[in-house]
């Protein structure tokens, strides 16, 4: 046997035995069995934590490799080398275990819902039936479908652009069986499912780099420095969210301090906890010690260290399964439909002072501006220290537009855009139509294309060097044309509003998420074709910005108008829900929406109007000034008329009579 056969042995017994001690310390493995009533029966008891285990592990793995192969090894002008190519492979295999896993959690858990032994699930419709009706059962069919997708993608995958897409849709192929559970009816679901969304990605990305790092380390494989190094500042930052989303996640399922002493659902948080504080330790310790020694020649040093970091975290494995089958300590919440949809009591009547007030966390959007601002700010910085100059303009435009997505999704506007319709329109045209203008004027793309270094090594791929891959793709090609960019804007605006979209979106917190997501990027993608400062695929003269805004801005009109005129209240089932008590009629709302769709496009019309009036004259100028110095040179690219006149004023000054 191999030393890395031992290794994935060992690390799979840690969390096998991790699993077994928390389920018989926490009394899952010996629940209280009420006579008469049904029970699935030992097996499941048993076989649906370790399925899901090895469905866990599996999906861990995969990441891992497809991680290696994408951004851990250096390739060659985007070819993966052998040991990428070999990983990718790896994958195949890896997520068609993950596949494997979930099915057996399919059948399991059909047990455990329907309270029948396993050999009964397959003899009627309860696995069709838990698997297409439960949340928990679609999601695991889900988690099937993509992994042998991701399975047969990855056969064929010899580039690091494929390899990065798997790993992208590995990362959403973990999401479901997560959100579907504990999250999803915690009191703050909202915070509690974005908490766990971005605890699991980022731990994800930890867990199955560092294995994959180790497998590297203990086969004995090139460039491993390379890799150890490129993983340790991933880790930082993956550490770093896992920390913080896991505070998060905590806070929206636990009500009181003591729950974490005493309710077994607190102790498995501390006890993941203290594991989480020794991998921290034994990062730092990598990056003080091993790694200075491994670049000595000391590889061995770095191997045992982080062996045992991966047998540490394959044992957090077996501690979270058992917490996300154990139920959060109960809470006594008011009998209240709209707390149970939206996450928080009913606002108070409208009012500007609720408005600036009633501030809300919203925790993917909070990240989402936490990460533009520092980003974009760690980019300044670096220009100015290396003695370069930055257009303080851009800066106060892209926080500009930082600070009003932080309004727009956080403040009372966020609260209030939830329960009233024109107040949705007002948050929607903020993002869709202010928000963007200000960061595409910002320059983010162009700033980090020089703040970023080039790969130390010619013809791979630094992060540089994908911003660059990914602007010249085929895909941006396609929907930064000004024509396809328009189309989206507009038709995705009447696809929402005016079919089932709207209601649907409103209803789920991921489906809000979305929406939102979509206002976004779908008007920084339009604006960015119009005023843009970025390299952009398709550049238009100024006239032609000019008449693809004046084509667009009336559409937005004739959207407003269509509100105003439309006779029944769209998504009536979400507003009726929530009970308001106070307010205006909801048809009367809908038309003020209307009304303020109709009327805002003129501040973004006017924003965009004069952008484009200073980047024509800046051209121009800049063009001016081109031709003086190329004029100044004498060369035949100057205006010849321009030139005799120089020549005959030249002659008069030396008293010279013109011929």
């Amino acid at each position: 046997m191999t030393r890395a056969a031992r290794l994935a042995l060992m690390a799979a017994g840690v969390a096998l035995a991790a699993l077994v001690i928390t389920m018989v310390a926490s009394g899952a493995a010996f629940p209280r069995i009420i006579p008469g009533l049904p029970d699935a029966g030992v097996l499941t008891r048993w076989g649906l934590p370790i399925s899901k285990l090895w469905m866990d592990a599996s999906g861990l793995v995969t990441i891992g490799l497809l991680l290696a192969a994408t951004a851990l090894l250096p390739n060659d002008k985007g070819l993966l080398g052998k040991a990428g190519l070999g990983y990718v492979r790896a994958a195949s295999w890896a997520a068609m275990s993950w596949a494997a896993a979930a099915f057996a959690a399919i059948v399991f858990g059909a047990a455990d819902s329907f309270a029948i032994p396993v050999e009964q699930v397959f003899g009627s419709n309860y696995l069709t039936g838990f698997a297409t009706q439960y949340g928990g059962g679609i999601a695991l069919t889900l988690v099937v479908l993509f992994g042998v997708a991701i399975a047969l993608f990855s056969r064929g995958a010899i580039t690091a652009g494929s390899a990065a897409g798997l790993l992208v849709f590995a990362l959403a192929t973990l999401l479901p069986p997560a959100l579907t559970g504990h999250s999803s009816s915690s009191p703050n679901h909202d915070l509690a499912t974005t908490g766990l969304a971005l605890h699991l990605l980022s731990l994800s990305l930890w867990v199955g780099g560092l294995g994959v790092v180790v497998l590297h380390a203990v086969r004995r494989l090139p460039k491993l420095e390379i890799a150890a190094d490129r993983f340790s500042r991933l880790a930082v930052w993956c550490f770093v969210a896992v920390g913080a989303s896991g505070v998060f996640s905590v806070l929206a399922r636990l009500t009181a301090v003591s729950d974490l002493w005493t309710s077994a659902y607190g102790v498995l948080i501390v006890a993941k906890t203290i594991a989480y504080v020794l991998l921290g330790y034994i990062g730092w310790w990598h990056r003080q010690r091993t790694l200075r020694r491994m670049s000595k020649g000391e590889p061995r040093a770095f191997t045992r260290l982080a062996a045992g970091e991966l047998l540490l975290m394959a044992a957090t494995m077996g501690l979270a399964v058992v917490l996300s089958r154990t139920a959060p300590p109960p809470v006594s919440l008011p009998a209240d439909r709209a707390f149970d949809l939206l996450g928080f009591p009913m606002p108070p009547p409208i009012t500007i002072a609720n408005l600036a007030s009633l501030w809300w966390l919203d925790l993917f959007f909070a990240t989402v501006a936490a990460v533009l601002a520092g980003l974009y700010a760690a980019g300044v910085v670096r220009l100015l220290r290396r003695g370069d100059r930055w257009s303080w303009g851009r800066t106060s435009a892209w926080f500009g537009g930082v600070a009003l997505l932080v309004i727009a999704t956080q403040s009372g506007v966020a609260r209030y855009a939830k329960v009233m319709f024109d107040v949705h329109m007002v948050e929607h045209m903020t993002l869709s139509m202010v928000v963007p203008i200000l960061l595409v004027l910002g320059g983010p793309v162009t700033l980090a294309l020089r703040a970023l270094r080039p790969a130390a090594k010619r013809g791979d791929r630094g992060p540089r060097e994908w911003l660059t891959t990914i602007l010249h793709s085929r895909f941006v090609k396609v929907v930064a044309h000004p024509a396809i960019a328009t189309a989206i804007f507009i038709a995705s605006t009447y696809a929402l509003y005016f079919t089932p979209l709207f209601e649907a979106a409103m209803e789920e917190h991921l489906g809000h998420i979305f929406m939102t997501l979509h206002f976004l990027l779908s008007g920084s993608l339009f604006f960015w074709t119009i005023i843009g400062v970025d390299p952009a695929p398709h550049r238009l003269p100024h006239v032609g910005k000019l008449l693809v805004l004046f084509v667009t801005m009336p559409f937005h009109a004739f959207f407003g108008v269509a509100l105003m005129m439309t006779g029944s209240v769209i998504a009536s089932g979400w507003y009726e829900q929530l009970g308001r008590t106070w307010g205006g009629p909801l048809l009367e709302e809908q038309q003020n929406g209307g009304a303020i769709a109709w009327g805002f496009g003129e501040i973004p019309t006017l924003m965009v109007l004069l952008a484009i009036a200073v980047q024509w004259y800046q051209d121009d100028s800049r063009q001016a000034r081109r031709a003086d110095r190329r004029a100044d040179k004498g060369g035949r690219a100057g205006d010849p008329e321009l030139d005799s006149y120089n020549a005959y004023l030249a002659r008069l000054n030396r008293g010279e009579s013109s011929q």
